[in-house]
């Protein structure tokens, strides 16, 4: 089965967005430093880009985390796979993830992580898929209401390919 990807957000829109993104996360951090983990593998590019707009300081580390175990549908329960190198406590964490679909890892992470001690959470993802969500969570900054499709690119992938392209694409099965 082949597959070709039908471009849906253009690196330009993308990186307009991020520069938006990064501007409001800057307001909303301003005399603070920000303790912002990123969530691997998808939100690399993602975390990258957006950091290098924040204007606060920027301490980054990284997390992986699956709520897939070996499926395709969630589980329900966050595995983390890789911690943070440091202590959060008392620190104001910015999370940010590449996509949010059913919601299970961005509604149970936070909960996992304000047992140790931050003095604030807030949850920031690329691109968001409304129509997936299983569980409710209040994103903080989003940067694109998507449909229901499988995407790549900016950090996503499919069987660990596609991740380099420099926009967000639809894939399409021939």
């Amino acid at each position: 089965m082949a597959e070709h990807i039908n471009v849906m957000l253009s690196e330009e829109e993308i990186n307009s967005r991020i520069a938006e993104l990064g501007e409001q996360i800057s307001r909303d951090y301003e005399g603070k430093e920000i303790f912002l983990i990123c969530i691997l593998k998808g939100a690399s590019f993602f975390a990258c880009e957006l950091a290098k707009r924040i204007t606060v300081p920027v301490n980054i580390d990284f997390m992986k985390v699956s709520s897939y175990g070996g499926g395709t549908v969630s589980s329900g329960q966050v595995s983390i796979k890789m911690d943070v190198s440091e202590s959060i406590a008392g620190k104001d964490v910015l999370i940010v993830e590449d996509i949010i679909d059913s919601g299970n890892t961005l509604n149970l992470l936070p909960k996992i992580l304000m047992e140790r001690g931050p003095k604030s959470i807030r949850l920031c993802a690329l691109l968001d898929k409304p129509d997936r969500r299983e569980v409710d969570v209040k994103m903080d900054y989003v940067g694109f209401r998507i449909p229901d499709k499988f995407v790549v690119g900016y950090g996503l992938d499919y069987d660990q390919r596609y991740r380099n392209l420099p926009y967000i694409g639809e894939v399409v099965f021939d």
